[in-house]
């Protein structure tokens, strides 16, 4: 009689980065849990939801991996060690570099994954509105900055200008979904930039 092997060990990691994958290419609300549970190995229901709560509670992991690993391009915005435009000027070409980079879907994942969301997504949308808000007062911060310390003028509107770094930077991951390449948005970032000099 052939003996069976042992049955294959749920990989939890492996698991996640599928499930990152997945949610990053389609989005939260269009992402279905039998979606889930293929691309993550082919687990059971039971496996599923003792791993991982729910489709919600996963979400939320997936998240975090995607923050302390592609997502980390943005966090240059909290760095006061270099100066402010730099800080600001980085995260644009970082962003742009990462979100047309064909290993993987293009775009931010902070940014599309909950864009067509219903009610029921309600609490995905606000987690990534969050951490929207936080990118964007950083980036108000390095502007408020930049005047303490002289690299911009007293007269410098804060507010328009953090918005206009802060839309642009949410606009890159449009762009990069629409097949923009790095090249095109390097270029819009020289322009942008001109704002700082200009100001």
């Amino acid at each position: 009689m052939a003996r069976t092997g042992r049955p294959r060990e749920f990989d939890r990691q492996a698991a996640l980065d599928a499930a990152l994958t997945l949610f990053w290419k389609q989005g939260y609300e269009p992402t279905s849990l039998n979606q889930l549970k293929e691309v993550m190995g082919g687990i059971s229901p039971t496996s599923f939801y003792a791993a991982f709560g729910s489709k919600e509670q996963l979400f939320e992991e997936v998240v975090e991996l995607y923050r302390s690993t592609e997502g980390r391009v943005t966090d240059v915005l909290f760095d006061e060690e270099i100066s402010p435009r730099s800080a600001i000027e980085e995260c644009l070409r970082q962003s742009a570099r990462m979100q047309t980079n064909p290993s993987h879907p293009p775009g931010c994942l902070i940014v599309s994954g909950a864009s067509n969301c219903g009610v029921t997504g309600d609490q995905v949308v606000e987690l990534l509105k969050s951490i929207r808000r936080k990118n964007n007062e950083a980036i108000r911060s390095q502007v408020r900055r930049a005047v303490a310390i002289g690299d911009l003028p007293d007269r410098t509107d804060i507010e328009g200008l953090s918005e206009v770094f802060g839309t642009f930077l949410v606009g890159i991951s449009t762009a990069a979904r629409d097949g923009v390449n790095r090249d095109s948005l390097d270029r819009s970032i020289d322009q942008i930039m001109r704002l700082w000099n200009g100001a």
